[in-house]
């Protein structure tokens, strides 16, 4: 199934789509690192994503990263509604050379986000690395998940970045795996 937002504001166009089949992403957001982080994601996720992104870019990259991060939150909320079954949990550690990132997720429906990560520089290029936690923070909140993500080794900011957006991609797709029983994995029967 392919879930879509179109979302426009004064500070940001968004077109984005997001599917659960694994195909070939295109990611457009005007913001060049954004755009191999997302590419990473998707890779590592086993989610398609479609994004056509234009914004105030000229002032500063904050407004389309996070709108960004709101409506793929959105959308995954979306997915997890329709989707029968998940396994509900999954964690994640991932290397990237000298940096080491962990991030646990649950799919609990109640929103919650813990990022402990110290990055090594304020800017990789010319993106802000303080929007790392803002763009997960987005999509954490709408998607109503709980989520760790703790960078356990630095070194190069790209590198730590990049094992941040590595290990969340691959603690969802643990998550977001069918589970071997088909039931909804809460004892209350529901999660919403």
């Amino acid at each position: 199934m392919n879930y879509q937002i179109k979302r426009n504001t004064e500070e940001t166009q968004l077109n984005i789509s997001l599917a659960n089949n694994g195909t070939q992403s295109h990611i457009n957001t005007g913001v060049g690192f954004l755009d191999h982080m997302l590419t990473l994601f998707t890779f590592h996720s086993g989610l398609t994503l479609s994004i056509e992104a234009t914004g105030d870019t000229y002032v500063d990259d904050h407004h389309i990263t996070e709108d960004i991060g709101i409506v793929i939150g959105q959308l995954l909320l979306e997915l997890i509604k329709t989707q029968q079954s998940f396994t509900r949990y999954g964690c994640s550690y991932v290397p990237m050379d000298e940096a080491l990132a962990r991030t646990v997720v649950d799919i609990s429906g109640r929103p919650y986000f813990s990022f402990n990560s110290k990055l090594s520089a304020q800017k990789v290029g010319t993106f802000d690395t303080e929007l790392v936690e803002e763009f997960f923070r987005a999509l954490i909140i709408n998607a109503r998940l709980t989520v760790h993500i703790d960078l356990l080794r630095g070194g190069n900011t790209h590198h730590e970045i990049e094992a941040i957006f590595k290990s969340f991609a691959r603690a969802l797709k643990i998550s977001l795996a069918q589970n071997e029983d088909g039931r909804i994995p809460s004892s209350k029967g529901v999660i919403e």
